[in-house]
């Protein structure tokens, strides 16, 4: 049995502010069991609802020394479908209404996290073959395994694999105050390991010290290793890029289901979504006040609403499409100019625009199973499960072709018949309403090519177990097994 270990910040049910905790809270489920035992450990936020907090066992506790003092340090376990998940509790750290606060404050909250991680180990009575931590909350923990902890027999031989999410999100702060907290010994913060431009960076610290790197899109790892997406650290990349590899994200397909979804108004599937899904949409036509005309070709966004996800071109060009016979679902919140450009063509084209300046779930699948093509023109997109979601409630994505949005979405052929939505390449406002518009002809004009494509979306598998399967190799080749 190979024991593997997975750190991170948020996991779904117990916390979620983005898509990582998806990924962690489905990702060990697939896994072969007769061959890995893959747990998690996470932090016990005083935020995690109640009834998870009440179900959770206690293991043990002990004190450890930490940034100037003696810190408590406690740990939890659970089990929840067929995964164990280990809790660190120490108050002082995850308390709060949020999982997050300011950047200081998260330096020295993960860092004690990737400190405790380690050390509850012996008393969870579990020695991981090999830790994958994700994102920067756990990049510390190669760095401590591969120093602090190293003359210890008990972490000797364990392997460390770092997965990056987002490259944007690095945790940096200054080079003496990260010392200081992390009783790292100064020879660490040198160019070559945690130093980052004077400052400390905890997600370098994490690459320089694993086994391996991950992330999630194989486009991703190409684009990363450039100046244009690579944040800085694109030469770092590009000197682990023998040991750099991506794996695409995979998302729940027992969750997302539109043939058991019950939070949309007709269930449906690949085989008769011709005559139920239409359903989907004049329901939602009704609930949120748009003009109820099943033939209207409906186009959703669910999204932060953000420069990164592309709604600088969809600025540029809102008006002019909004001359076409289309409607807009959109839902999300994030910059304060989007969300009132959104809400003043809401108000101009009440027939047309449906503004949802908040995000909910049950909305979302609505969205995603009433809408005929799905908006993603991100400038980049390390994964994205949007248009996962989208793919499997058969709206075809409109996305423009980066990360892993140009990985999974199969751009339509019209010579071959082939495709599962439609691309666009460069970053301009205008070629992607020309892709708009070119989707919007294949809909109205070649219906049975457009439910071809969506027939086809439907039953592609972005299923986590064939991310699984490719984890599985990579640990096995790390492990030498």
């Amino acid at each position: 049995m190979t024991n593997i270990l997975f750190a991170a910040a948020e996991s779904v049910p117990f916390i979620k502010t983005g898509g990582l905790a998806d990924v962690i809270g489905s990702l060990p489920k697939y896994f072969d069991s007769k061959k890995y035992d893959v747990r998690v450990i996470m932090p016990k936020y005083l935020c995690i609802p109640q009834k998870y907090r009440d179900a959770m066992e206690y293991i043990g506790s002990f004190y450890t020394y930490f940034n100037g003092r003696d810190r408590y340090v406690g740990v939890l376990t659970l089990r929840y479908q067929g995964v164990t998940f280990y809790f660190v509790d120490n108050e002082d750290y995850f308390g709060g209404d949020y999982p997050y606060g300011d950047m200081l404050w998260d330096i020295e909250k993960f860092s004690f996290f990737s400190y405790a991680a380690l050390s509850v180990l012996p008393t969870a009575g579990f020695r991981p073959d090999l830790i994958n931590c994700h994102d920067w909350h756990a990049g510390l923990i190669p760095v401590y395994l591969k120093n602090t902890f190293a003359a210890d027999s008990f972490y000797q031989g364990i392997k460390a694999v770092m997965t990056i999410h987002n490259l944007r999100f690095q945790g940096l702060w200054g080079k003496n105050e990260v010392m200081k907290i992390t009783g790292l010994p100064e020879y660490l913060f040198t160019p070559d390991k945690l130093e980052f431009f004077k400052d400390a960076n905890l997600l370098k610290g994490g690459i320089v010290y694993s086994d391996a790197v991950t992330t999630v899109s194989r486009t991703y790892v190409e684009e990363v290793k450039t100046p244009f997406y690579g944040e800085r650290l694109d030469s770092l990349l590009w000197a682990r890029r023998d040991s750099f590899f991506g794996i695409i994200n995979g998302i729940d397909t027992a969750s997302f289901d539109p043939t058991t979804d019950k939070a949309i108004s007709r269930n449906y599937s690949a085989e008769d979504f011709r005559s139920r899904k239409k359903l989907n949409k004049t329901a939602l036509q009704k609930e949120l006040g748009l003009e109820v005309d099943e033939h209207k070709m409906l186009i959703g966004i669910v999204s932060r609403l953000t420069d990164q996800k592309g709604f600088d071109l969809v600025q540029r060009v809102f008006e002019e499409l909004l001359y076409d016979e289309l409607q807009f679902v959109i839902l999300g919140t994030g910059e304060w100019k989007y969300e009132d450009l959104f809400r003043y063509y809401a108000g101009k084209y009440p027939g047309k625009v449906s503004a949802n300046i908040f995000y909910s779930d049950a909305l979302s699948r609505r969205i995603y199973a009433a809408s005929d093509a799905f908006l993603m023109p991100s400038l980049f997109e390390p994964c994205g499960l949007s248009q996962l979601i989208a793919l499997r409630y058969g709206s075809l994505p409109i996305v423009r072709e980066t990360g892993g949005l140009k990985d999974t979405v199969e751009p339509y052929n019209e010579y071959a018949n082939t495709g599962t939505g439609f691309s666009f390449s460069n970053y301009n406002a205008h070629e992607m309403m020309a892709t708009v518009r070119y989707a919007e002809g294949v809909f109205y004009d070649h219906k049975r090519r457009w439910n071809n494509m969506v027939e086809r979306a439907m039953k592609a598998d972005f299923s986590w177990k064939s991310s699984a399967v490719e984890y599985q190799k990579l640990y096995d080749r790390l492990l030498g097994r």
